[in-house]
């Protein structure tokens, strides 16, 4: 993986947007603050649900999580998107399903693209 980031932005029907770091486009990353923001839920649910889940072993720390450092040269953590979908899957919301539905779209947009290219 490169030091190269790129962003993927997340924009909800209502006008929230969430500009998320991609390397390489392996996976999408984003802060507890990123994803509460994408379900309207607090910082401490969101950590209350990833806590559950790392719990559960639905999902390992050493696939999901990673720390970038912010211009202040400070480690911020970030989820990747599995952990966004898993906490989506959890948060019952409007907006919950409405980032599913995105993920889900640009999922099916990268597929396609992919075998065209095969």
């Amino acid at each position: 993986m490169t030091n190269e980031m790129n962003i993927i932005i997340y924009q909800g029907k209502n006008g929230t947007r969430v500009d998320l770091k991609s390397s390489d486009f392996e996976t999408i990353w984003a802060t507890q603050e990123q994803i509460a923001t994408i379900f309207d839920k607090s910082i401490s649910s969101i950590s209350e649900h990833i806590s559950n889940i790392y719990r559960e072993n639905e999902l390992v720390p050493d696939e999901t999580f990673r720390e970038f450092r912010n211009v202040s040269n400070q480690p911020i953590k970030h989820y990747n998107l599995d952990m966004i979908i898993a906490v989506g899957y959890r948060v019952n919301s409007t907006k919950a399903t409405q980032f599913r539905i995105w993920a889900t779209k640009i999922l099916k947009e990268w597929i396609i693209c992919f075998n065209y290219e095969m």
